[in-house]
């Protein structure tokens, strides 16, 4: 058994300004991505150049922050949103979704393609093995504020917190979703791959690691349990990832071997 270290969310206090564990797990989480960018770009089958990658990266930071946001509120956050409409803005206290997030980052990815003259599948295939790692370090922010936690649990690595041994389900998220998760897609995209298979891989892969992990994760209060005594609102939102990223994949092979026997 482990003992959670009761860390503060808050690294420390400029005046009014609060710099949290959290926040800075998001900017490393960034960081990452435009430095694995700036090494991707100088690839051939990259959809941007080297003078591109900035810009990118902004729009990805904006779809991150306001799909999260937002998918947040209006999932998760529904009573506190209608009775404080500012609650949208109150990123301070919390709440981010990866499936609001997926949603903003895919919808700036079509506008940048967009200006770009490329398709969005272009850009999130280049950007698909980018994120996983922003993730893993989100979720290591979930860890330290001490939320999201997994099941009580008698394993040998439970974590003690508050008087219970729980599953630190976060830090299986990390593992899997972060570490595992850009260990494939990056070993995956190192070579050439059909259009769509790569973006396709990283739904398919990431709906099946969170829907997994869900199985150890308490669901959220406001919400419990949704079916059969242990359906999620989690798995019930990746249920279609791992659909749509299976079928993706198929379709993108499939394409690519009937433009093979055209030629």
């Amino acid at each position: 058994m482990l003992v959670y270290p009761e860390i503060d969310p808050v690294i420390f206090t400029i005046g009014f300004v609060k710099i949290r564990w959290y926040g800075l797990m998001y900017v490393i989480g960034f960081v990452l991505a435009w430095w694995l960018a700036r090494r991707r770009c100088h690839r051939d089958d990259s959809p941007v150049d080297p003078t591109q990658v900035d810009d990118l990266i902004f729009y990805a930071m904006l779809g991150v922050i306001v799909g999260g946001r937002v998918g947040y509120c209006l999932v998760y956050g529904w009573d506190q949103l209608i009775s404080d409409p500012l609650y949208l803005f109150k990123i301070t206290e919390g709440g981010m979704s990866f499936h609001g997030g997926l949603v903003g980052v895919m919808t700036a990815m079509w506008l940048y393609g967009r200006s770009l003259g490329k398709t969005i599948w272009h850009i999130t295939d280049f950007v698909a093995p980018l994120v996983p790692l922003g993730l893993g370090f989100g979720r290591i922010g979930n860890f330290i504020n001490g939320e999201l936690w997994g099941k009580p649990t008698d394993v040998p690595w439970g974590v003690l917190y508050r008087g219970q041994v729980l599953h630190p389900s976060q830090i299986y998220e990390a593992l899997l979703e972060g570490l595992l998760l850009f260990v494939l897609l990056w070993w995956y995209s190192s070579r050439p791959r059909p259009y769509m298979a790569v973006s396709g891989a990283f739904l398919f892969l990431y709906g099946l690691f969170r829907f997994f992990v869900e199985f150890y994760r308490v669901p959220d209060e406001d919400l419990g349990y949704l079916a059969l005594s242990w359906v999620t609102m989690g798995q019930i939102l990746s249920a279609p990832m791992i659909l749509a990223g299976g079928i993706m994949v198929v379709m993108a092979y499939r394409s690519h071997r009937a433009k093979e026997a055209a030629a």
